[in-house]
């Protein structure tokens, strides 16, 4: 008996030694001495590459900015080029070179980026503004990434205390002990347990009822450039039709004022290979008839709708500079007020090549006071080109979208049908506002309508179309004198007639349909409406979209003045 309780003695006296050992001396390490460490906010990172530092600089790895502080970072493996953007700043350098570029003017580092082991490293100190972070270098080899936007709390010690390496009172210190007074910086709270971090960069965790906590206040932001704001109309919403320039500008002198427009989009710029060359049909005798009209003018620049080419110039950093280069040059030359990006056909698998773009794109417009927008179509769910833009990544590099909400049927459907179908237009606005901000959507209405013609071949129906103008149109139904009925679904005048074993069907573009269309701008709280394309309306079109866009003031408005159109739809 005595034996028992001697060894039972003995264990107490060892579990109670080692509960001590643990709770008040033993003191572990959290950082691996031959190794450099990164502490982002107050978060250890381990699951990246560790930094380099060198001489009071940090050199973050590509990879550790992409995932942490900029998901927006690109790299360029073939260039060595690595590529930052903001709405305001586009920030590139090259590999074991002294000098960054910032918003296409040289700047020195005091540091190069490298490639070490196959993995490119970024000097962060130089971009700690662009991304609103503070960097700093801790005793020993830790380099603290702070984000500028959280709030500092901070901890002053009430009495001598040690920092546990978890929040529990078994847990072994990471500090043995700090004086009374020290200050640490608050992160988060686990129960009584506040986590923490020391001046030399050290994390762990200590009893709130210890600290005296307050919030520091901010340092004052570095001054700002005021901030740009993109083109708003004087009255109502932005009205804006495209200009469609084959090979020669139209003749000014036969153009007329139209009532209620905002902005002419000339079909000007395309670039015509893999090498980012851009053909040219500006014309300034153009820009000036419309700014003596009080029109802007956003020059159009397409990819001359060719997906190798632009598969090609995309995937290639300095090209993709090449071809922003050349389209500010224009846009000085010309006086331009803006750029309007029509890039279609693109591969899917391009799609965020593209995104890129126009992130580059987007500060150097706004440094030269133009607006930036960008074209896209419907959102469809079948494997077309219409999921070769992302949305909600593109409407954040630009200053507006356009919508290009026509060629539901298109030149060589299989299927006849209307060109734009209201509750096809309002459905799949619907779906973009789900993604897009509604203020930066401009919704693209058809000034064309097509005329079908089904006739049958072998056994099966075969079916074509041509695009005819409104006017075009009316033409040819006051010749053919079909019946002509209001479809609900469609928000369109329909007639179809037969002749010489061909049936030819039309769905109706005019004031009616248009006048519905632009409602959705009011609906939905749109930026405005633009049209494709001018020349092919009729003259009373310009009366009815003023009126909606710039005499109506909200849909209710609009509502109450065509009730007629509202049960017509039911």
């Amino acid at each position: 008996m005595k034996k028992f309780v001697a060894v039972f003695l003995s264990m107490i006296i060892i579990t109670g030694a080692a509960i001590f050992y643990i709770t008040y001396i033993w003191t572990q390490n959290p950082y691996e001495p031959d190794k450099n460490h990164l502490i982002i906010g107050g978060d250890i990172i381990t699951d990246i590459e560790e930094p380099l530092l060198e001489d009071g600089n940090i050199l973050l790895s590509f990879n550790a900015i992409k995932k942490y502080l900029d998901p927006n970072a690109y790299w360029d493996e073939k260039l060595g080029k690595v590529v930052f953007t903001t709405k305001d700043k586009l920030i590139t350098m090259k590999t074991d070179k002294l000098s960054a570029m910032v918003n296409q003017k040289p700047v020195d580092l005091n540091i190069p980026a490298r490639v070490v082991d196959e993995t490119p490293y970024i000097p962060i100190q130089f971009l700690q503004e662009m991304l609103d972070i503070t960097a700093t270098l801790a005793s020993g080899r830790i380099a603290v990434i702070d984000y500028n936007r959280e709030p500092v709390i901070t901890g002053k010690l009430l009495e001598p205390r040690g920092i546990k390496r978890d929040s529990s009172i078994f847990s072994p210190f990471v500090v043995k002990k700090l004086d009374a007074g020290e200050k640490v910086r608050v992160f988060d709270r686990a129960g009584k347990w506040c986590k923490v971090r020391t001046k030399d960069g050290v994390m762990g965790y200590i009893e709130d009822k210890y600290l005296e906590t307050g919030e520091e206040a901010r340092p004052e932001p570095l001054p700002q450039e005021p901030a740009i704001e993109p083109f708003k109309p004087e009255k109502g919403k932005i009205n804006m039709v495209w200009e469609h320039v084959v090979n020669r500008n139209p003749d000014i002198s036969k153009l007329k004022k139209m009532e209620g427009l905002d902005i002419v989009s000339p079909t000007w710029f395309a670039v015509t290979d893999g090498e980012g060359n851009i053909a040219n049909k500006g014309d300034m005798e153009y820009v000036e008839w419309a700014h003596l009209n009080g029109y802007q003018v956003w020059g159009l620049a397409t990819n001359d709708f060719n997906p190798d080419n632009t598969h090609i110039f995309l995937n290639n950093t300095d090209t993709r500079e090449k071809i922003i280069n050349q389209l500010l040059i224009y846009a000085n030359l010309y006086k331009l007020d803006g750029i309007n990006i029509d890039f279609e056909n693109i591969y899917v698998k391009d799609k965020d090549m593209f995104t890129q773009f126009m992130r580059e794109l987007y500060p150097l417009c706004r440094e030269q006071g133009l607006t930036l927008s960008v074209d896209v179509t419907m959102i469809s769910g079948s494997a077309n080109w219409s999921q070769s833009f992302n949305r909600k990544a593109l409407s954040e590099a630009v200053d507006y979208m356009a919508v290009m909400a026509y060629d539901q049927h298109w030149a060589s459907s299989p299927k006849a049908g209307s060109v734009a179908q209201y509750k096809w237009v309002e459905y799949g606005l619907k779906r973009i506002l789900e993604e897009v901000p509604a203020e930066k959507i401009i919704l693209g209405m058809p000034f064309y309508t097509r005329l079908w013609q089904e006739q049958k071949v072998d056994g099966s129906i075969k079916v074509s179309s041509k695009a005819l103008s409104m006017s075009g149109i009316q033409k040819i139904l006051k010749e053919k004198t079909p019946e002509v009925k209001w479809d609900a679904e469609s928000g369109q005048y329909y007639a179809q007639y037969k002749e010489n074993e061909i049936t030819y069907k039309v769905w109706i573009e005019d004031a009616r349909s248009i006048n519905l269309k632009s409602s959705l701008v009011h609906k939905y709280g749109l930026a405005g409406a633009a049209a494709w394309r001018r020349g092919f309306e009729t003259e009373n079109i310009w009366a009815v979209i003023a009126d909606n866009l710039k005499d109506k003031e909200d849909y209710q408005q609009w509502a109450q003045a065509n009730n007629f159109d509202l049960l017509s739809l039911e």
